[in-house]
């Protein structure tokens, strides 16, 4: 039963649109069920045992399920799992519509004339919350950039909804260092990727820090990785 549910999955594929093949998985966008979909597939690595494989990817497909589940169930908004083809590795998501990536989002307003600094400011108020209620929730994102979040208005709503995308790397853990380097990995994408925005990223740290519950031993922990890293780059 669960052999022919997989042909049928990889048949589905076989009719969907390749957006894009990383190292990890492929993506597709489809219809199923009637509703735009993306399927996240993850494919054997031959370098690797079969069967040490096969167990890696099923856990990693699990972690990152279970990731997406917990943020929903604590009110960030993530896509809808639809299906889960554990034989094929295979998620079903909802396809967000209607959004822009935070990375275009920053580039398109850092260009435009008006109220840029507070309009950058005010997008990272939003992400230190949805980012501190993550981790209170005890989920590392393990891939945090500003390409993995999307925004999305809905009517005259001038709060921001940030959907987090992208979990392949997530992971549950309530170690504060976990989270730390969460944040710092953030942190080096968004000040390479957006240059001469530490202002604006200081104020994500001061809207995480004042609505996590944990917040205090986790900034520690960041500024301990800060410092290796700096170590790291003077021996370097």
């Amino acid at each position: 039963m669960a052999e022919e549910k997989s042909m049928a999955v990889l048949e589905f594929l076989g009719k969907a649109e390749l957006l894009k093949q990383g190292a990890e998985a492929r993506v597709y966008r489809a219809h199923f069920l009637g509703k735009p979909t993306i399927v996240k597939q993850r494919f054997p690595k031959r370098y690797r045992h079969p069967t040490l494989d096969e167990k890696l990817t099923h856990r990693r497909t699990t972690q990152e399920v279970r990731s997406i589940l917990r943020c929903r169930k604590a009110g960030i908004s993530t896509p809808v799992v639809y299906f889960v083809d554990y034989a094929s590795h295979c998620i079903f998501l909802e396809e967000i519509l209607d959004s822009s990536t935070v990375r275009d989002h920053i580039a398109s307003t850092r260009k435009s004339d008006s109220c840029q600094q507070a309009e950058l400011e005010r997008l990272a108020e939003r992400m230190g919350q949805i980012l501190a209620k993550m981790h209170d929730e005890d989920v590392i994102h393990g891939d945090l950039t500003t390409s993995n979040m999307l925004l999305r208005r809905s009517g005259e709503q001038a709060e921001y909804n940030l959907v987090l995308i992208d979990f392949g790397l997530s992971y549950i853990s309530a170690l504060p260092e976990d989270k730390g380097v969460d944040l710092y990995v953030l942190e080096k994408a968004f000040l390479s990727t957006h240059p001469n925005t530490e202002e604006v990223f200081e104020k994500l740290l001061k809207s995480y820090a004042s609505s996590s519950k944990k917040s205090l031993a986790v900034i520690k922990k960041l500024d301990e990785v800060r410092l290796r890293g700096r170590k790291r780059s003077m021996v370097g």
